[in-house]
């Protein structure tokens, strides 16, 4: 989708937001700047001080029928969705809609036992009671990317929520419609200070990072995640960043093939391969390789535009697909089908004959681009899999249990699909994120909930005594005392080794 910035009267600037399938204007929005961002915040600042006080059960009746207006505005939403993205329907009914409403159940059923107050185990202080609560951070700072640009700026929305806290959004000037109108399905609830969106470009969400918020959840490249990171760092703001990926499929000598191209052709393709979690490159074992290749060339020959796969959405990333596939061929690579491109819709392509020499197995390509590699061996497989500073998710093909097993716990991702692929990020009872420069912090499950929590540890005496045996003149915790409560909880061993640090 392309971006134009038109000079108004007024201090702000206007962004024309442009369908990719059509190239229609499909709407405009304000390029806001410090001043506007500053506004948003105080207002969700001011929102916090009652949201924040509600009990549980109240935030979870209004995220309910929140949930109940998203799902009775499905039919438009996913229209607007695919209107600024260039994606299929389904897509944006499974993808983004589907994946949400899971989420949104999730915390539903579960916030209480999350949120609740967790009993301890106090130790040796057995005259103690310990235990941990949970409280909200204050106002969250949302940033979220173009390519699912419903659930990416939704399910961060309605965790942050959930947890006591008020958001403000920034979504990518790409595809900002979908934030806007979601958000008036959240404000027609009764609260409508608690989640604002404000729009722009990079300015808006460099000023929502400096803006006094309490923690930036930012999904993007990982380039403009390391300045989000050093720009929070200066007010010492804690940051999620979920950043790119270039995730790899392993296929096992002992694959079931069908299944492991089925879901190869899927995981590259759809979303017109642009996913964080897509298949982006693939390690087949010699034994199977040529059979594994000719079924996935099948069967990206036997997509159907339109109906299997949609547009791309944003035309410099239209660029990179055609760089790094032009990279690839000039080093040597084969294009078996596809490679070309019309406008913002590029053919689902297969590439072999590739090398890590190669842009397009060591970099984030975000395209309908499938590379194939041949390997000796299932350890040159995950040897290679692991050579990558992405570490968002992979998954690993293979009929042996003891193979899949070896190869999920050696796989270096945030997740691991068995015999599937891109599916851990719709159980929303798992925490997702990355590992390397694919990010920190986790969204979804539990801990997805905690990282919009402030934990604190409460310790309370229960005897009701005048003082405490280690407390002042602590006659009774003398080091003979303690050596033999060591011997007694820890064994002889460990009280001999510390004999000479206590003394007799």
């Amino acid at each position: 989708m392309s971006v134009t910035i038109l000079s108004m009267a007024s201090t702000l600037t206007e962004i024309e937001c442009i369908n990719p399938a059509t190239g229609a204007v499909i709407g405009k929005i304000d390029n806001m700047g410090a001043a506007e961002v500053a506004e948003a915040v105080a207002r969700a600042r001011g929102a916090f001080a009652h949201w924040g006080s509600l009990s549980l059960v109240d935030r979870l009746d209004y995220v309910r029928s929140v949930r109940d207006g998203l799902v009775a505005s499905t039919e438009s939403l996913c229209e607007l969705i695919c209107d600024e993205t260039g994606k299929i329907y389904n897509e944006a009914l499974i993808n983004e809609f589907l994946v949400t409403a899971e989420l949104i159940d999730f915390y539903l059923k579960h916030a209480p036992r999350i949120l609740g107050k967790h009993r301890a185990d106090p130790g040796l202080l057995k005259n103690k009671k310990a235990y941990k609560t949970y409280s909200p951070l204050g106002v969250v700072g949302v940033i979220s990317p173009w390519n699912y640009p419903y659930s990416l700026s939704l399910g961060p929305t309605i965790t942050a929520l959930v947890a006591g806290n008020t958001v403000v959004l920034k979504p990518s000037e790409i595809t900002p419609l979908i934030a806007i109108e979601s958000q008036k399905i959240f404000a027609r609830e009764g609260y409508p200070d608690i989640f604002q969106v404000v729009t722009g470009d990079g300015g808006t969400g460099a000023a929502l990072v400096t803006s006094g918020v309490d923690k930036i959840c930012f999904t993007g490249s990982v380039a403009t995640g390391k300045k989000v990171m050093a720009s929070a760092a200066e007010t010492l703001t804690p940051v999620i960043l979920e950043l790119g990926g270039k995730d790899a499929m392993v296929v096992a000598e002992d694959a079931d093939l069908d299944r492991a191209s089925n879901a190869a052709t899927w995981g590259a393709f759809t979303n017109a391969g642009q996913t964080c979690i897509a298949v982006e490159r693939v390690y087949a074992v010699a034994p199977v390789y040529d059979r594994f290749v000719e079924k996935v060339v099948a069967k990206t020959k036997s997509l159907v535009p339109g109906k299997d796969m949609g547009f791309m959405t944003f035309p410099p990333q239209m660029e990179i697909v055609k760089r790094h596939v032009a990279d690839a061929v000039a080093k040597g690579a084969t294009i078996l089908t596809g490679g070309s491109s019309d406008g913002m819709f590029h053919e689902p392509t297969v590439l072999v004959d590739v090398d890590h020499s190669m842009d397009i197995m060591t970099e984030e390509t975000f395209g309908p681009v499938l590379p194939i590699m041949k390997v000796t061996s299932l350890d040159e497989a995950l040897e290679k899999a692991n050579d990558s500073k992405y570490g968002l998710s992979a998954s690993v093909f293979a009929g042996s249990s003891e193979v899949k097993k070896l190869a999920s716990e050696r796989l270096d991702a945030g997740s691991v699909c068995v015999n599937d692929c891109l599916v851990a990020f719709g159980v929303a009872s798992l925490p997702f994120g990355g590992v390397k420069e694919s990010g920190m912090g986790r969204s979804h499950g539990e801990e997805g909930l905690l990282e919009f929590s402030k934990v604190k540890s409460v310790v309370s005496d229960i005897t009701g005594l005048k003082s405490d045996p280690q407390w002042f003149p602590n006659k009774l915790m003398s080091p003979t005392v303690i050596k033999k409560l060591m011997r007694f909880r820890y064994g002889k061993s460990i009280a001999q080794k510390v004999k000479g640090a206590i003394g007799s």
